[in-house]
């Protein structure tokens, strides 16, 4: 008992260690060290810039100006040379090896901050620690008078992990527009995110404007408008208006590609194929194995799939791109062709996933296909698809990246893979010699429910901020030159606006940015959770959404030895209570508070719950239905 006690007064000792040093530091991702120093640095009322003579650093320099002049009212110059210059920009003369292309060295003295990198990227990602260590109130889009504009004297040394930290963004089941983009790439690099995956065609919708085949935005961009469960929408009449959607031209590309590029962020492209391809085929039937298709329309959200037999799926509509029509390699060739040209980056993301086979198995193209080449199984069939796409692919010097299910055909070791379906597919493809990014479901899907489904948008899974802090993108006996690093996906069919995409992104996001950047040994949940705290206070300043889930408990049901239906309540973070009714009223801290699992009343209808952090509720009011209870009991 003596030894529990102790073990106790250690944990809670070191929880509020933890908290107390979020406080007063809450930079995430975590850096690789901080050294605290005597005395504090104020901003002055006056603030120079010194970017010294290195070419590269204007952009950098007058991105910190912006940020730093509104909130502070302060007046900010830039300028090559001033030897008493507030905030001192160098890039290293002699390569500083430890820190790499993207690290940096800040140290913030009591008159002066000084910040060297190899590189520009790493003079960026200072400034997004310097701004991180600023008071809250740097955030506010416009002058906060009183803010008392200190930092403590440190001296930080920081540099990723990965060079691939991305967030994947689905403008097609839904379309955001180039501003919104723009707003979505400004709230990554905040956290040190250097590339956004545009994920821009699906069944839902054609987002990219191609020259020689304009079909793809006249038609394939627009769809008819639906709200409520997407997947279960009724199939639109042929008198609903396909006006609902958009697309980005190729100015708005190029647009974009420079704006992320100024904030050192790179742009991917992803045309999905074969699969997922029904707004393509909508917009040139005769890329489809199946005659009917000339009849097809982009879809509105109806159900065009049967997952009731698991992957891969059974279509319901021909979805796919057909393999053995040269006309589908001639397209995909016109597409990549105006893709290279638009983005610089050395990737193209062309899909690969949840390709349906049944229409294929039917088509006796398809047939002869298989006899021509010796394919035995479908999986080898997209094999062949798959190998035409990225020998296309790299004609035009790129490289070619797809979704993991492309392994299962057979592609050359040239062929990225990015790795969905868990780590499993990633060591395997890495162990095989390809290139992996790994962004497993059970982790880094932030489309997927962060809390409980009462109150959560309903979707077919979940991941907790918690399991998105869990996700390790390097596990072992894997060679690490070919673990380029990982991202976050935003799947877009349950998102229909900019608000919602970014609750959904944040503050998940930030776990997984900690766990692409910041040393393994340097992460820890309790430090994590205060700085997380710290950041909602910033995005209630900066007006930016977020999810509060973590503070509601995690909802386990099952039934007793008596058939009685039980719930237990776990919270995801330490320090909360636990308050819940059964009566119909609104449980508050004066209501009994939760120590074991309960047994639900025979005639109870509703079970209430929230959760409080002394006298002050945290949680949301969380409203389950006995019903919706009884549903979650494993048969």
């Amino acid at each position: 008992m003596k030894r529990k006690l102790i073990i106790a007064l250690l944990c809670c000792a070191f929880t509020a260690s933890a908290q107390q040093r979020a406080r007063e530091i809450a930079i995430i991702p975590e850096p690789v060290e901080i050294v605290r120093q005597s005395g504090t640095f104020t901003l002055p009322g006056h603030v120079s810039i010194r970017i010294g003579t290195s070419p590269g650093l204007q952009h950098v320099a007058d991105f910190l100006k912006e940020r730093l002049s509104v909130p502070t009212g302060s007046q900010i110059t830039v300028s090559p040379q001033n030897p008493s210059a507030t905030i001192y920009f160098q890039i290293n003369k002699e390569p500083d090896t430890l820190i790499g292309d993207e690290g940096y060295r800040l140290d913030v003295g009591p008159k002066q901050i000084m910040i060297k990198a190899n590189k520009a990227a790493g003079l960026f990602y200072a400034s997004q620690t310097l701004i991180q260590l600023l008071p809250k109130e740097i955030e506010s889009a416009t002058e906060v008078r009183k803010a008392d504009w200190q930092i403590p004297c440190m001296e930080v040394t920081d540099y990723p992990r990965f060079g691939w930290r991305g967030l994947m963004f689905d403008v097609s089941r839904h379309f955001f527009t180039k501003e919104e983009v723009k707003r979505y790439i400004d709230n990554m690099v905040r956290y040190k995110y250097n590339l956004l995956h545009l994920h821009l065609s699906d069944d839902e919708g054609w987002r990219i404007q191609i020259k020689s085949l304009p079909k793809l935005t006249e038609v394939g961009a627009w769809s008819v408008k639906k709200v409520g469960y997407f997947g279960k929408f009724s199939p639109p009449t042929a008198d609903e208006p396909r006006n609902y959607g958009g697309f980005y031209t190729q100015e708005d590309i190029r647009e974009l590609v420079e704006y992320a590029k100024a904030r050192f962020v790179d742009i991917m492209p992803e045309i999905d194929v074969p699969g997922h391809s029904l707004a393509a085929i909508a917009s040139y039937p005769e890329l489809s194995c199946t005659p009917e298709a000339k009849n097809y329309v982009v879809r509105s959200g109806e159900q065009i799939m049967d997952w009731s037999r698991g992957a891969p799926p059974i279509a319901l509509v021909d979805n796919a791109l057909c393999p053995a029509n040269e006309k589908v390699y001639e397209f995909v060739d016109k597409v990549v062709t105006e893709l290279a040209e638009l983005f610089p980056f050395e990737y193209i993301h062309m899909g690969g996933d949840e390709a349906a086979h049944n229409f294929w198995a039917k088509n006796p193209q398809v047939k002869a296909l298989m006899l021509r080449e010796n394919l035995k199984t479908m999986e080898q069939v997209q094999g062949y698809f798959t190998k035409r796409v990225e020998k296309i692919v790299a004609s035009k010097g790129k490289k070619f990246i797809g979704w993991d299910e492309i392994v299962a055909g057979g592609v050359p070791s040239s062929a990225a893979v990015m790795s969905w379906r868990g780590v499993k597919n990633g060591i395997d493809a890495a162990k095989a010699g390809h290139e992996v990014v790994m962004t497993p479901m059970q982790n880094a899907y932030i489309d997927l429910m962060q809390g409980d489904p009462a109150i959560e948008p309903r979707n077919y899974a979940s991941v907790r901020l918690s399991q998105s802090y869990q996700m390790e993108v390097l596990p072992d006996g894997v060679d690490p030159k070919l673990i380029k690093g990982g991202q976050g996906n935003l799947w877009t069919e349950q998102i229909y606006n900019m608000r919602q995409a970014e609750y959904m992104t944040w503050p998940r996001g930030w776990a997984i940015s900690e766990a692409l950047w910041s040393p393994t040994k340097k992460r820890n949940w309790n430090d994590f959770i205060g700085r997380v705290e710290k950041q909602f206070e910033r995005m209630d300043i900066a007006e930016v959404k977020y999810a509060p889930s973590m503070y509601d408990p995690i909802v386990s049901v099952s039934r007793d030895k008596n058939r009685q239906l039980v719930v237990s309540l776990t919270p995801e973070i330490e320090g909360l209570d636990i308050y819940t009714s059964f009566d119909n009223s609104f449980p508050d801290h004066f209501y009994p508070k939760y120590v074991a699992p309960l047994v639900v009343p025979k005639d109870a209808s509703n079970m209430r719950v929230i959760t409080y952090r002394g006298k002050k509720p945290v949680g949301r009011m969380v409203t389950i239905t006995v019903s919706d209870l009884e549903s979650r009991v494993k048969k």
